[in-house]
């Protein structure tokens, strides 16, 4: 797999992927990053929200290709850019969090979440930061799936940390430097 950051000419490409077959075209990853009002928007004004923060520059996100064709998305970005997402204490600017993940069905069970991380995590590091949090469910959670299961970040080394709500948990990674 192929990763590339969400800008301005990977646009068109999270677009496919989001607008595709199952994808998540109804929130476009926008679930932790709204504040206030902006968070009882529908699919079209969260998706001009999330494109106005890539056309300002701002990381929002990984996608993973098979080839040409957008496969996978990881959103990871500055923690500071998300809502409370109940985390350790930090700096929000070296701490950055991966809070969503969307593999197209026809290409899950490939080991693409493994490389979506390891992709996330240096991305993280070329940006300055010293620390990766996530906040993953048990997998027989009901809901927030979509932000991956506890087990598959402790087999990329991360470690528990504290809970964030009823059902996520709280993974740390620092990140070691150059």
């Amino acid at each position: 797999m192929i990763v590339k950051a969400v800008d301005d000419k990977t646009w068109p490409d999270l677009e496919t992927l989001f607008e595709g077959r199952g994808g998540p075209k109804h929130c476009w990853c926008m679930a932790w990053r709204t504040r206030g009002d902006q968070s009882k928007l529908k699919g079209p004004g969260r998706k001009a929200l999330l494109h106005a923060r890539v056309e300002a520059g701002e990381p929002v996100g990984l996608l993973g290709y098979d080839g040409d064709e957008p496969v996978a998305w990881v959103s990871v970005a500055p923690r500071s850019t998300f809502r409370g997402l109940g985390g350790r204490e930090g700096d929000d600017e070296r701490i950055w969090s991966i809070v969503c993940f969307f593999i197209r069905r026809s290409d899950r069970g490939r080991g693409l979440f493994a490389q979506l991380v390891a992709a996330a995590e240096q991305e993280a590091k070329r940006h300055g930061a010293t620390a990766v949090e996530a906040y993953p469910v048990d997998p027989d959670s009901p809901s927030y799936r979509f932000m991956g299961f506890v087990g598959s970040f402790e087999e990329a080394g991360y470690v528990a940390v504290g809970r964030a709500g009823t059902r996520r948990h709280v993974v740390w990674k620092d990140l070691p430097g150059e």
